[in-house]
């Protein structure tokens, strides 16, 4: 068991360490669409790479979450085969949003350093096919709201 100090500077070591072992500038938030973009979760059960609709604007959340489920099928084939929709996803703070992501399956624990490095592979390329398929398709995705 690690103390709050000492598992908040594992933390902090784990996203410095992948930070300098994929130095790249990723698209996360500059999405040029506000309450949608990409994240890395890394925690001590799970490491995913989502993409998450989280507007208080249900309205705007439904039209975004609908346009990219036009697309899961090309996103399935073409970018990431084993990406999960979840329409409903409560977060832990109690918020519900859309999350379109895939889990890192194998083992991952934030607190152990030996699975570090297969989750920063797992991140680098399931990041990358993400953000290819927003690029591609961000014109599409963005006519649901403008």
């Amino acid at each position: 068991m690690f103390s709050k100090e000492e598992s908040a500077q594992l933390r902090k070591e784990f996203w410095t360490s992948f930070g300098k072992s994929f130095p790249r500038k990723w698209l996360l938030y500059r999405t040029k669409i506000k309450d949608f973009g990409f994240k890395f979760v890394a925690d001590k059960k799970q490491a995913l790479v989502c993409l998450d609709i989280e507007s208080f604007d249900r309205t705007k959340n439904e039209l975004l979450f609908d346009q990219v489920i036009e697309l899961k099928d090309i996103l399935i084939e073409d970018y990431l085969p084993d990406v999960i929709f979840d329409e409903v996803y409560l977060l832990e703070s109690g918020k519900v949003i859309h999350r379109i992501y895939v889990k890192y399956n194998g083992e991952f624990n934030i607190h152990n350093k030996n699975t570090w490095q297969n989750v920063y592979y797992f991140f680098n390329e399931a990041m990358h096919q993400f953000e290819e398929f927003y690029e591609y398709y961000e014109d599409f995705i963005k006519r649901a709201i403008y």
